[in-house]
């Protein structure tokens, strides 16, 4: 299959996917998001691949979703075109899925690890959820999964005060297997979904099934409720001024309304 923001490769028993928008610092748009989506289910029904790993570049995984895509719509077109849609789409993957994260993880790029089954992070990687910036929350998964991860009190911080976690940071929390230096953490990987790739293959969709089935029991209810506040945020003027200032580059003049 030819894609135009992905690289999808085969490595042995590994399925690599790279979001491959470096202009952009891979910013999340539709294409992406549907061509990452098709790629991984590609892979998730091939039986010669046993786990998948998803990357960006050194500067960044993914910062966060396209805004200028999404600026101008109106509350009625994000429910008709439910971007959000194609994110959920991750939790269908049957075969484990790693993110390898370098640079900056956020909004939606963090969303995405946070969706993954294991986190290798470089020296260099940065998550956050800087949604509250632009006049909105976040909307695929921020929300409810961060908490599990990090905890409340530091989630409020991170979705309400847009800090941001280093790597070390990141690991401590729980939040990453491991921290890797820069010129390594690819291969760390790939090394890593090799080693999950040679297990038993029924096992291990096995395991991953009952494991996220403890992890998310109640969380899909939570996820369609985020979806719909972020979406209803497209009806605000605050939401038009934060990506309006995002695009110009200035600071917003929030009026809250």
């Amino acid at each position: 299959m030819t894609y135009t923001t992905i690289l999808a490769e085969t490595l042995g028993r590994v399925g690599l996917v790279t979001l491959n928008r470096p202009e952009a610092m891979n910013a999340l748009n539709n294409t992406l998001m549907r061509e990452l989506m098709d790629a991984l289910e590609a892979f998730d029904n091939d039986d010669a691949i046993g786990a998948m790993v998803i990357t960006g570049n050194q500067k960044a995984f993914a910062a966060g979703a396209d805004i200028k895509e999404m600026a101008d719509k109106s509350v009625q077109e994000m429910y008709d075109n439910d971007p959000i849609a194609q994110f959920g789409r991750i939790r269908t993957i049957r075969k484990p899925v790693i993110a390898a994260v370098s640079g900056w993880a956020l909004g939606g790029g963090c969303e995405i690890a946070l969706s993954c089954d294991m986190v290798i992070a470089s020296e260099t990687a940065k998550f956050g959820q800087p949604e509250i910036t632009i006049g909105v929350i976040p909307g695929a998964g921020g929300t409810q999964r961060l908490p599990r991860a990090v905890g409340k009190a530091l989630a409020m911080e991170m979705v309400l005060n847009n800090r941001t976690l280093s790597a070390q940071e990141a690991l401590g929390l729980g939040l990453v297997n491991r921290v890797v230096p820069l010129d390594a953490y690819l291969d760390e990987a790939l090394k890593l979904a090799e080693e999950v790739a040679s297990r038993a293959p029924v096992a291990i969709r096995s395991a991953k099934k009952v494991i996220n089935q403890s992890y998310e029991r109640f969380l899909a209810e939570s996820l369609e409720e985020e979806k719909k506040e972020f979406y209803n945020l497209f009806t605000t003027e605050d939401q038009k001024e934060g990506m309006s200032a995002f695009a110009e580059k200035r600071k917003p003049n929030w009026t809250g309304k």
